[in-house]
């Protein structure tokens, strides 16, 4: 910007110069401490030094920087993974409830399935109910078997929290037990 300045300068002083409407000054001794474009000049603290075009980031800044967005991110990213654990938990949740919904419906149409049933039933006849009863498919497709970590629900008959059944979701862990987004979701529990 310095250096724009001192080019417009000089090129305003030359052109008062040229029509003479300094009285007479041609206006060289003003411009005998600015120096040329590009050029390495003198400056009022006798340092002396190269005007830049542009400026960049010292590494200073650019550390401070890093270490700015470093600190966010420290702070932030465990926050935002917490809040992906309770939103797969609350996704499980509302899953164990619809998958308990259409089990609700298969007991209405084929009756209660024996212990040790598993939730598959849902979606494929089994070879003990006859073919008259079963109304199924009782869901859109098979992933709906599936909670968000990837594992199958599991059906519990008769049920551990509810009378007739449990659908659940071991957690992340898929273990029975366990705290925080490794806790056991059960349908109907709160």
């Amino acid at each position: 910007m310095l250096q724009l300045l001192a080019f417009d300068v000089r090129s305003a002083l030359a052109g008062l110069s040229a029509r003479g409407t300094r009285g007479g000054s041609t206006g060289e001794s003003l411009l005998a401490n600015v120096p040329a474009r590009g050029s390495v000049g003198r400056f009022a603290g006798g340092s002396t030094r190269r005007l830049a075009a542009g400026r960049g980031f010292s590494i200073i800044e650019v550390i401070v920087i890093v270490v700015i967005l470093g600190v966010l991110a420290a702070v932030i990213a465990p926050r935002l993974l917490q809040r992906v654990g309770q939103s797969k938990q609350a996704v499980a949740k509302s899953n164990a409830e619809s998958l308990a919904s259409s089990m609700s419906y298969y007991i209405i149409d084929c009756g209660m399935p024996e212990p040790g049933a598993v939730l598959s039933v849902l979606f494929e006849r089994p070879p003990n109910v006859p073919e008259t009863a079963w109304k199924g498919p009782y869901l859109n497709n098979r992933d709906a078997l599936r909670d968000p970590w990837g594992n199958e629900y599991v059906l519990v008959v008769p049920g551990l929290v509810n009378v007739d059944f449990d659908v659940i979701s071991y957690g992340s862990d898929n273990v029975m037990g366990g705290e925080g987004e490794a806790a056991d979701i059960v349908n109907g529990k709160r």
